[in-house]
């Protein structure tokens, strides 16, 4: 527990007290955004905002879990690392992305095909490093199951897992990237389901089956760990918030929506509650839904369902302001992140 305070705290007060450091820098390159021009008018206004700020996120959270584990002589975990560089990664492919958007001066960065080919690389390598390292009783961080609560059904081979969690590590950068519209929503979003994580590498650490074995227990590697990543990560997420609220000073672009996406995924993925994230994650999922449904719909019939996609731009457009969208969005995420952590108590629940 001392580790996921410490780490969690340093990883806060550095990106409280660096944010407006890269603010300046930024600012002073002028690493500023590109608007859309055929997004929201309102948005016309912050062109010019320092973008690239999830760079203060990932070295924030990379200095926090180092500390943490240092101060406290915990050793870092083959979980923790796994997942700190699937999240270092994809962070590296948004920042290449947001770059090119500057030196073009363009809203559009990589092309799709490029950037799907980064968090594929990212992916896979995370995917297959996942199958391997096993500790001391034989459990690797994660084994080729696909699950929910934990491993459910028989094992579906190393080749379809690898092609499944690479699939669900650009679903969910992907879903937090279309989030990150409006400030401060997708940040807000993601401290939501890092607390519901740290809650559940907790428990599974209280009831982990190296302990106590029993039908209800969880067999993860490094539980505890899992818990300080996500601690660690909300924590940097925390201090950045403080500048990315509406009226946001700066933007986490690409390299933070992608990096938060493959922590969740990764955190999904290691403490084997890989579908339950639909849940715990159910705004993202709404998000990016929205985006599949208004895609779908004007190829199949020529009409929009929405007025803009993605989601929270077709309540701008129906006169909403930014700040109730975000408030109202962090409100849906809260619940669907209560519904997931009911479902994950309950079902531990001995029969």
């Amino acid at each position: 527990m001392k580790t996921i305070l410490i780490s969690a705290a340093v990883a806060m007060l550095l990106a409280l007290l660096g944010t407006p450091l890269a603010i300046r820098l930024f600012t002073r390159r002028g690493y500023g955004q590109e608007i859309r021009e055929d997004g929201p008018s309102s948005h016309l206004t912050k062109r010019g905002t320092p973008t690239m700020g999830g760079t203060v996120i990932v070295v924030a959270t990379l200095i926090g879990y180092v500390v943490g584990h240092v101060l406290t002589s915990d050793a870092m975990s083959t979980s923790g690392v796994l997942v700190l560089g699937l999240m270092t990664g994809l962070g590296a492919v948004g920042f290449i992305d947001d770059f090119m958007k500057i030196y073009k001066q363009t809203s559009l960065g990589l092309r799709s095909g490029s950037k799907l080919a980064g968090q594929a690389v990212v992916g896979a390598v995370f995917a297959v490093e996942v199958l391997r390292h096993p500790d001391a009783v034989d459990i690797t961080p994660a084994d080729a199951h696909i699950s929910f609560l934990r491993d459910v059904g028989p094992a579906i081979g190393v080749l379809p897992f690898v092609i499944w969690i690479v699939l669900m590590i650009a679903g969910w950068s992907n879903a937090v990237n279309l989030t990150d519209g409006l400030d401060g929503l997708a940040t807000g979003g993601s401290i939501l389901v890092l607390a519901a994580y740290v809650l559940i590498g907790i428990w599974q650490l209280k009831n982990d089956c190296t302990t106590a074995l029993a039908q209800t227990c969880y067999a993860v590697r490094d539980p505890l760990d899992m818990a300080v990543v996500a601690g660690t990560v909300l924590g940097a997420c925390f201090g950045f918030l403080w500048w990315n609220a509406p009226p946001a000073r700066i933007f986490m672009g690409d390299t933070g929506s992608l990096s938060l996406g493959g922590v969740l995924a990764g955190l999904a993925v290691c403490t084997k509650t890989q579908l339950l994230l639909v849940i715990l994650g159910g705004l993202f999922v709404l998000i990016i839904m929205s985006v599949v449904i208004q895609v779908g719909s004007f190829k199949l019939t020529g009409r929009r369902v929405f007025k803009m996609a993605p989601l929270q731009h077709h309540f701008e457009l129906l006169g909403w302001a930014e700040t109730t969208i975000v408030i109202r969005f962090w409100l849906i995420a809260g619940l669907f992140i209560a519904l997931g952590l009911g479902i994950f108590y309950v079902a531990w629940l001995p029969v």
